[in-house]
């Protein structure tokens, strides 16, 4: 398995001049722990996480380093926690080195990369813009659905079908962003929240009704609204 055929495609992202309490907003809304910044041209250029939002004067949690501290840093060190613990938009306080993987990364290259980088997430990009993401959920998702059985590259029918029930959830009203499609072996695996058991129903019946989907493992957990946006963050 390979990125695209676990990642979420319905990204959240921000652009580089949205004002810190907006990238607060969006990461709780959106129960996520980090959001890519992107340009105009749709290329990323950042991202900014929990942890870059943590140390911040209007919650009282800004930093205080000791006088020695101070001195072995440096202006320049000091400066760098300046901007990112006062800054007014994403891009002050983002950090700059994204951690990406291309379309085609193994599943197995993400997992070292976010094990290494220890993150939560990773950007996945097509032509040098933003794809999609790929969580450490997906990564699960990718593994219960492979099981036990050897991995086998996924064809391109497998991500066309993807692809096809994808637009199907979007056409019975479905939010996306909270549900994740893996296809493996045939069969169709559907992941992530909905906000009743009627929505859980439509997105099987969704996925069932398109051609190429042979069965349907539905693991879509039924959680109000209200509870999906204070989930904590995977």
């Amino acid at each position: 398995m390979k990125a695209r055929d676990v990642m979420t495609k319905t990204v959240a992202f921000i652009s580089p001049d949205a004002s810190v309490r907006e990238v607060a907003q969006l990461l709780v809304k959106r129960r996520i722990s980090a959001v890519p910044v992107v340009d105009d041209r749709n290329h990323v250029i950042g991202i900014v996480s929990e942890g870059d939002l943590m140390r911040r004067p209007e919650s009282r949690t800004e930093a205080r380093t000791s006088w020695w501290l101070d001195l072995l840093g440096g202006p320049e060190e000091r400066a760098r926690m300046y901007l990112k613990s006062h800054g007014l938009t994403a891009r002050d306080v983002m950090t700059r080195e994204v951690v990406a993987v291309g379309e085609n990364a193994p599943l197995e290259k993400i997992a070292t990369l976010l094990e290494r980088n220890r993150i939560k997430r990773v950007p996945v990009l097509r032509g040098g813009k933003l794809a999609g993401i790929v969580s450490r959920a997906n990564l699960l998702h990718g593994l219960v659905a492979r099981g036990r059985r050897p991995a086998k590259p996924a064809t391109r029918t497998a991500r066309a079908t993807r692809e096809a029930v994808i637009a199907g959830l979007r056409e019975a009203g479905l939010r996306s962003e909270f549900v994740n499609v893996v296809i493996e072996g045939g069969i169709l695996h559907l992941w992530g929240w909905v906000e009743s058991v009627t929505e859980r129903k439509a997105a099987a019946l969704a996925a069932r009704r398109t051609p190429g989907v042979r069965r349907v493992e539905n693991h879509l957990a039924v959680m109000p609204a209200r509870l999906i946006g204070a989930r904590g963050a995977q």
